[in-house]
């Protein structure tokens, strides 16, 4: 049998509301429509569903079985229809953001703050992990948009926009105090145990090409998963740490030192990224709005 829906829906109308006038008014319909409406159904099911009172109408028991099933059906349609207006409007929804621990520090912290205060129904779901790692989650559907650092030829199947540079430096506790009275060479650097995001990670290659551009090989004594490590061990003097000088600079501590390289450290790129084949929702383009808003002019 063939379902009109427009059936059922005016059917709905007029068992919710109990009078034919009242479902017209709902439906901005003629009364006479409605009835016609209800008539057709009543004949193609072959069984009568409203008994007529005095008052409006009344569900017959063939009716009242219809009912149970298309309020069911109606009600779940309606709150469908008012859920994505709502998250149209960003009065609700969710966003998921994979971010590397450096992009949330150097880069998104402010920017998440900013949109909650706008926007606070919005849900964010924030998964911290490497650059490599937040590539996949976005690659897989995980996340809806992922921000970290990466090699440019990285992720050539995914939409990047580039925000901005991270500058790094090398950092040495009080037993490598020595060196923060002059310039550090390379050959100096090569020598000294370092500490240093992992040989997993993108980063790695980066410092290794950095030191053989000098004439040096990179060695890490030291290898961590995320860059908020290298601190405290550089602090309990293990090593000499690479990290982003906005790092240093939100340190108390008199007992971590910078350190001045005869050869700078490459900055590196942050990029904001999205899967290409698929929009975001309203909540996700109004984020990545804010976060281009932000970059680098």
């Amino acid at each position: 049998m063939d379902i009109d829906f427009d059936y059922y829906r005016i059917f709905y109308y007029v068992a919710k509301t109990g009078s034919v006038t009242k479902a017209a008014s709902v439906l901005t319909r003629n009364q006479p429509n409605v009835t016609r409406t209800i008539q057709l159904l009543e004949t193609q099911l072959g069984c009568p569903l409203f008994i007529r009172t005095s008052r409006g109408v009344k569900l017959t028991e063939d009716g009242q079985k219809l009912y149970s099933h298309v309020r069911i059906a109606m009600e779940q349609l309606e709150y469908g229809m008012e859920e994505l207006t709502a998250a149209q409007t960003l009065q609700s929804g969710a966003i998921t953001i994979g971010a590397s621990e450096v992009a949330l520090r150097c880069f998104l912290l402010p920017v998440l703050n900013r949109f909650h205060n706008q926007y606070p129904n919005i849900k964010l779901r924030l998964l911290n992990c490497s650059a490599a790692d937040a590539i996949q989650q976005l690659r897989n559907g995980n996340v809806d948009i992922a921000i970290a650092r990466i090699p440019p030829d990285a992720a050539q199947d995914l939409s990047i926009s580039y925000l901005c540079g991270i500058r790094e430096i090398a950092v040495c506790g009080n037993a490598f105090a020595e060196l923060t009275g002059t310039t550090v060479s390379m050959e100096q650097l090569a020598q000294c145990p370092i500490v240093s995001l992992g040989s997993q990670t993108l980063m790695y290659p980066l410092y290794q090409k950095w030191f053989a551009s000098c004439g040096q090989t990179f060695h890490s004594e030291i290898e961590v998963a995320t860059s908020g490590q290298i601190l405290p061990i550089v602090a309990y003097n293990l090593g000499v740490g690479i990290v982003p000088e906005q790092y240093y600079n939100e340190i108390t501590e008199s007992s971590i030192h910078k350190l001045k390289l005869t050869e700078e450290i490459p900055s590196q790129s942050l990029y904001c990224m999205k899967r290409s084949v698929s929009a975001l929702n309203a909540a996700g383009k109004r984020l990545e709005e804010m976060v281009l808003s932000e970059r680098e002019r």
